[in-house]
């Protein structure tokens, strides 16, 4: 059986019903325009399976390391010490932070002083 067909008390898993599953109470919204708010939950969807699977593939490139081997059981197991849980801690960190870095610079933007354009500090630069 494979992992999307886990049986429960009612059978089988349906994954299609639950990954369209609305979550309960109000969804917060942090852009006024819809459209934003439906890119960025797809961007942030797609952002988290690719962490998820960068994760994995660190999980197996340490098992090949240390054991020289792997196994499907092996990397459902796998417990990453400190140090280890440390570093991908960081790297999805710095991850996120790449990712929303837009999102943050205009942040920051509002919050200080209007910065000129580049257009606008090369004509100041070029005496125009």
């Amino acid at each position: 059986m494979s992992d999307d067909q886990t049986p429960d008390a009612e059978g089988p898993l349906d994954v299609l019903r639950l990954a369209g599953a609305k979550a309960r109470g109000k969804r917060p919204y942090f852009f006024d325009d819809p459209d934003v708010e439906r890119v960025l939950s797809i961007t942030m969807a797609v952002a988290g399976e690719l962490a998820v699977l960068r994760q994995r593939l660190d999980t197996i490139e340490e098992l090949l390391e240390t054991r020289g081997r792997v196994t499907r059981a092996d990397i459902e197991a796998f417990e990453p010490d400190p140090g280890h849980a440390e570093r991908r801690g960081r790297w999805f960190q710095e991850y996120i932070a790449r990712i929303l870095r837009i999102v943050q610079q205009e942040a920051e933007a509002r919050a200080g002083p209007e910065e000129p354009t580049s257009e606008e500090a090369g004509a100041r630069l070029g005496g125009k």
